[in-house]
């Protein structure tokens, strides 16, 4: 290849030549990703007069200037400053117009993709003529603005179905999830995958050869249901169906996306263009955007913190798991995968080892048959995991994370263990539910090394983890749990020592309040799904059944004791647990689990076991904000009483802890929309109607007397 010569600079973009085809590079100055801004528009126009005016040019590539990603998306910090629906649509057409020029140019454009390529950044890719990306596991293409209550704003609900087809172009955009590199050149997104050290040289050969042919491989399925109006029309109503399933009516962009792309489809391009740019202005005013836009600024601002009150975290060589159950085996996973540290398991018995080397295999496997990872890499991460049941191995971990029985003496016990089996330095970390992490320190040599580091079952899909320190922890002993929470792909939280620590601590008022509707005669289906209709992911009797509804009792009595009675349970746990009634691991609980098609269906029994007759009596609304009401007392003194550090910590707890509804933003930033005197007025009408515990608590009056609200 030829000496590149720069010959002009435009802010982001540098266009050099290579014998006839012109290199553009994009590079953010002092990012460490590129995205797209409203600035550019003028750059980009400057960039494309440059190359019209320069007939030497024979072909162009696009690339990165950042060295492990593409073009992340659009700034998102744009949305924030639109007022109305009319100036967040002036921005869709003003990045509609800038493609469509691109995409209008005489000459081939070929975009070569290494990392990263999302939103924006593919819409950008969507408009070259041609597209090579390299293999590398980092290399992702797809269009999450779903996730953010939006739809894409560029063209991607037009040019991406154009490309990929009608059905593979709605699950990408639907559910948001990037293609990796392999599925998106079967799927046609790109014409070639190679190599990132010949991505360059590949896409210019490419476009040396003219603006590329994209003809897509078409079954007989994909001919019949998108090449006619009747095959399109099934295709849309069946998506339309689940997405109503699934959304409940709460989240408005997927349906305006089915909408844009059909009219696209049906009315042409321009028309589709123009459904896009006007329902992307309205989604971006929307409350729903608005709140999950909040809550992306929160998890992105999270984790730029990489200290802890000035500390820096311990160097992790080596980790040690205690316990070989579901959450050890869960945690050990995610350090040996996500964190690519070995692990070394300690259990009682060998049967407890094995458990969690086959936890580990089993959650490795479905990956290796979807081909997302080889039978070698596979290997290579069961080869970080070693077990025994005996301290061999221990001498060289650097932190230890405890998964045992929920009991106190036996923590201190293990606790006691570390210090004489593990280096000086060693930490020891609970994932305790419920007990205070003082207490398991109160015997230790060496308080300061020990923290809880509180994980969600299953953990290999629970994004939250909360740290726990007590008033003797170090700061080096946070900001080293923060780290390792981190590399294991969690999303943690610092909380305080009190029991319950955060999330169970509101969730308990939540469940219980369930259980009451349930003793009152709501059926059990019914009280699920009207909070699924409020938009948690699962209702309540079935998270009793899958967190188990012994593991509940335990907590219950831990809270009532250290916090006071309003968190007293209904006795009906006491009832079910004599009924051996544990929820999903043994099969019995508010639901009967299992069959040939692994459904579930309510356990009839269970009426006749509590006394009652299942019947229906009050509205979904009602029922949901019976239990949500409590929730957000508690929350409120969560936060009074420093249990976490500030609101935005609170809302990105509760929603990856126990699911609250994004759409809302977190428990902090519903309360904020609603209004401090609102919710107050709201609980003292239930408390009217159901008892002393919806009386809103004093903080939570004294902002409504103040106007304050929670940023």
């Amino acid at each position: 290849m030829n000496e590149q010569v720069q010959t002009s600079k435009v802010s982001a973009f540098t266009l050099s030549k290579d014998d006839g085809i012109g290199i553009i590079t994009m590079d953010v100055p002092g990012e460490r990703m590129n995205t797209l801004r409203t600035s550019f528009a003028e750059e980009f126009r400057a960039l494309l007069m440059e190359i019209k005016a320069d007939d030497q040019l024979n072909g162009l590539v696009l690339c990165s200037g950042k060295p492990d990603s593409f073009v992340a998306g659009a700034d998102i910090n744009m949305l924030t400053a639109c007022t109305t629906a009319a100036e967040a649509a002036a921005l869709a057409k003003a990045g509609q117009q800038i493609f469509a020029e691109l995409e209008a140019l005489d000459i081939p454009l070929i975009a070569a993709i290494h990392g990263p390529c999302l939103g924006g950044g593919l819409e950008l890719a969507l408009a070259c003529h041609g597209r090579v990306c390299s293999d590398a596991d980092s290399t992702r293409l797809g269009l999450p603005e779903v996730q953010l209550g939006l739809l894409p704003g560029s063209g991607g609900t037009q040019r991406l179905p154009r490309l990929v087809g009608l059905t593979r172009a709605l699950e990408m955009m639907l559910t948001g999830k990037p293609l990796r590199a392999r599925a998106a050149y079967k799927a046609g997104l790109v014409d070639d995958m190679v190599p990132e050290t010949i991505l360059i040289d590949t896409a210019i050969r490419l476009a040396r050869q003219g603006k590329p042919e994209h003809k897509r491989q078409t079954g007989l399925k994909s001919l019949l249901l998108e090449a006619n109006p009747l095959g399109r029309k099934l295709v849309f109503d069946k998506a339309l169906s689940r997405l109503r399933d699934k959304t409940r009516g709460r989240y408005p962009a997927p349906e305006k996306l089915l909408e844009v792309v059909r009219i696209g489809l049906e009315q042409g391009m321009a028309s589709g263009l123009g459904a896009e740019a006007a329902a992307f202005g309205e989604l971006v005013m929307s409350s729903q955007s608005a709140a999950l836009r909040h809550l992306f600024f929160a998890t992105t601002e999270m984790k730029k913190e990489r200290s802890f009150a000035g500390a820096d975290p311990l160097p992790l060589q080596r980790i040690g798991v205690l316990g070989g159950g579901l959450m050890g085996g869960g945690i050990a996973f995610v350090t040996a995968t996500r964190a690519g540290l070995p692990v070394r398991i300690k259990d009682i018995d060998h049967k407890g080892i094995n458990q969690a080397m086959a936890t580990c295999y089993g959650l490795l496997m479905p990956r290796v048959r979807e081909k997302r990872l080889s039978q070698f890499q596979m290997q290579v991460q069961l080869g970080r995991l070693t077990g025994g049941i005996d301290y061999k191995g221990f001498d060289k971990v650097d932190m230890v994370v405890e998964a045992v029985f929920e009991e106190l003496p036996v923590k201190q016990q293990m606790v006691a263990d570390i210090e004489t089996h593990c280096p000086v330095h060693t930490i020891f970390a609970s994932n305790t539910s419920s007990l205070p992490i003082h207490q398991i320190a109160a015997k230790a040599q060496r308080p300061e090394q020990v923290i809880g580091l509180h994980y969600f079952s299953p953990v290999d899909k629970m994004p939250l983890a909360e740290i726990i320190p007590h008033a003797g922890t170090s700061a080096q002993t946070v900001a080293t749990a923060l780290a390792l929470a981190r590399e294991q792909g969690k999303t943690p939280i610092v909380v305080g020592d009190k029991a319950g620590f955060y999330v169970n601590r509101i969730l308990a008022p939540y469940l219980n309040e369930a259980a009451r509707l349930l003793l009152e005669g709501e059926p059990i289906e019914g009280i699920d799904s009207a909070l699924v209709d409020y938009g948690f992911p699962i209702g309540p009797i079935s998270l009793l059944d899958e967190v188990g509804i012994d593991v509940a009792a335990k907590i219950a009595p831990v809270l009532a004791r250290e916090l006071g009675m309003r968190f007293q349970a209904p006795a009906a746990f006491t009832t079910l647990l004599d009924d051996k009634r544990y929820g999903k691991k043994n099969g019995r609980g508010f639901y009967r689990f299992g069959g040939k098609n692994k459904t579930r269906s309510v356990d009839e029994a269970v009426y006749r076991l509590l006394g009652v007759k299942p019947k229906v009596k009050l509205p979904a609304q009602e029922i949901a904000e019976r239990c949500v009401l409590p929730m957000l007392n508690e929350a409120v003194l969560a936060l009074e009483e420093g249990v976490i550090a500030s609101a935005r910590d609170g809302d990105i707890g509760a929603i990856f802890g126990i699911g609250f509804p994004p759409f809302l933003g977190g428990p902090y930033y519903y309360m904020q929309q609603l209004g401090a005197q609102a919710l107050v007025d709201k609980m003292q009408e239930y408390s009217r109607k159901y008892g002393e515990r919806f009386a809103p608590c004093e903080p939570l009056r004294r902002r409504a007397r103040e106007g304050r609200g929670f940023y």
